[in-house]
């Protein structure tokens, strides 16, 4: 029986650091300038110099899988071209040294750090030729890695991109208009298909599938409009991607949708191949809140999104994020049931504001209570039959938030800086660090597998 992995999420600019140092060219991140609320990304954690010490911890704490991030600008310093040999070999010793302590890794091979070098000439993921030089990229991963690592995703929370903050991850300066966003979209979606169906063609012992950022869509009311407005953001922001992986295509609502508002993607056969060939080992899907909408009579629009309301039935986090462990439950089923095969949940996590007290403890009881209850729903879906691989935290060592902030902490381990004092980047356990020790000791697929014994009889 396979094991339930245990374990945590990050991505590069957010803990490696070290961004003049092994050969690395610059990304988009790296350019950008500390402000009152915010640190630049230069050091992060230090992971580059740190991750014998981290992945100790990782394993202490009883983790068995961890979910990073490949630096494509520590690849390809100018995002394509010459290879830097330095950037591989930091990568394989992370991975041999994963393997050492037991803990399976797996790839991202893309979390919005565009290298700044196809951001200036050819604006990013607005270009097919910045497909073609991901996809080479992504075969050389695959190809170095392919006997050490089974899992593997393309992008990070893929459905990100149709919205208006998919410029900036995609890479792109273009106008802020639905063309030009759902354009990155379908390259983003077909460097996506390309290298799953290069997996599948040459290795069939890997497993790759799509990542969504999931939000289950409440309606605010029982008023029709209400519902088919939560209707409408699950479809453009669920179920098409859900659609896309599972070699189903672009549905018909989207092309309808792309038809009646004249937007031109460039699309060819060949792209078509490509998706009627893809398919999803599993999907994969990182999960923080829900959402709730109420019609206002304005036409749904992803670049605006701006119908999503308070639901005065959760609490809310510091940082105004709603906290729904149901939720999570619900995105289980629901993807489970489109996809019909394994999800996956490779983010799930709340941020809080801590500081370091003089007897150096950190007493995270709302973290415990956070991760315990969302824990709790995951096995109702699995026990409801949701056939699901692991459960990884995010930033389980405290990283930068995506913003930049290193005040929003989301690790059992507390490091030892802030946004603009890097002090000394020492690791302090937290309470949370014996609850995941407690919870990460389980084989969630024994129990599960126990509660359907009774089948097991009777299939006899």
């Amino acid at each position: 029986m396979n094991k339930f992995l245990w374990g945590n999420s990050t991505s590069s600019m957010q803990t490696e650091g070290a961004y003049k140092e092994g050969g690395k060219g610059p990304s988009v991140y790296d350019i950008r300038e500390a402000n009152a609320d915010k640190s630049d990304w230069k050091v992060a954690i230090d992971e580059y110099h740190r991750y014998e010490e981290d992945i100790n911890l990782m394993s202490e704490m009883g983790m068995n899988c961890y979910r990073f991030q490949i630096s494509r600008s520590r690849i390809f310093p100018e995002g394509e071209g010459k290879v830097n040999e330095e950037g591989l070999k930091f990568y394989e010793n992370l991975i041999d040294t994963l393997i050492k302590y037991d803990i399976e890794p797996m790839i991202c091979l893309y979390h919005f750090d565009m290298p700044l070098a196809l951001y200036k000439k050819y604006d990013g993921f607005s270009s097919r030729q910045v497909t073609k030089e991901f996809v080479k990229y992504g075969k050389l991963i695959v190809d170095r890695f392919h006997e050490k690592v089974k899992y593997w995703i393309t992008f990070n929370e893929h459905n990100l991109y149709p919205m208006d903050m998919g410029f900036m991850i995609g890479g792109s300066k273009k106008e802020h208009n639905l063309e030009n966003i759902y354009n990155i979209q379908h390259y983003t979606l077909l460097a996506h298909a390309k290298i799953a169906n290069y997996i599948h063609d040459n290795y069939e012992d890997l497993q790759i599938g799509g990542m969504l950022a999931y939000s289950p869509y409440y309606p605010a009311s029982s008023n029709p409009d209400d519902v088919l407005l939560a209707d409408q953001y699950d479809r453009f922001l669920n179920k098409l991607y859900l659609d896309v992986f599972s070699g189903r295509s672009y549905p018909r609502f989207f092309l309808n949708y792309l038809d009646k508002n004249r937007i031109n993607i460039d699309i060819n056969k060949e792209d078509l191949e490509e998706f009627d060939k893809l398919y999803s080992d599993f999907m994969s899907f990182s999960y923080y809140q829900s959402q709730t909408v109420k019609a206002n009579g304005e036409e749904f629009n992803t670049l605006k999104l701006n119908q999503i309301i308070d639901n005065v039935y959760l609490d809310r986090s510091e940082w105004n994020w709603e906290i729904d462990p149901v939720g999570l439950r619900i995105s289980m089923e629901n993807i489970f049931a489109d996809g019909n095969v394994p999800v996956f949940i490779i983010e799930n996590g709340i941020g809080l504001r801590e500081e370091l007290s003089e007897d150096e403890f950190i007493e995270d009881d709302q973290r415990i209570d956070y991760h315990d209850r969302h824990i709790k729903q995951m096995k109702e879906a699995m026990r409801d039959g949701v056939d699901c691989i692991g459960y990884l935290g995010w930033g389980l060592i405290d990283i930068l938030s995506s913003s930049g902030d290193m005040n929003k902490r989301y690790g059992a381990v507390y490091v030892n800086r802030d946004n603009h004092d890097l002090k000394d980047l020492r690791r302090i356990k937290k309470k949370s660090f014996d609850f995941f020790k407690t919870v990460f000791k389980q084989n969630l697929l024994e129990e599960i597998w126990y509660d359907w014994n009774w089948w097991k009889k009777l299939s006899r």
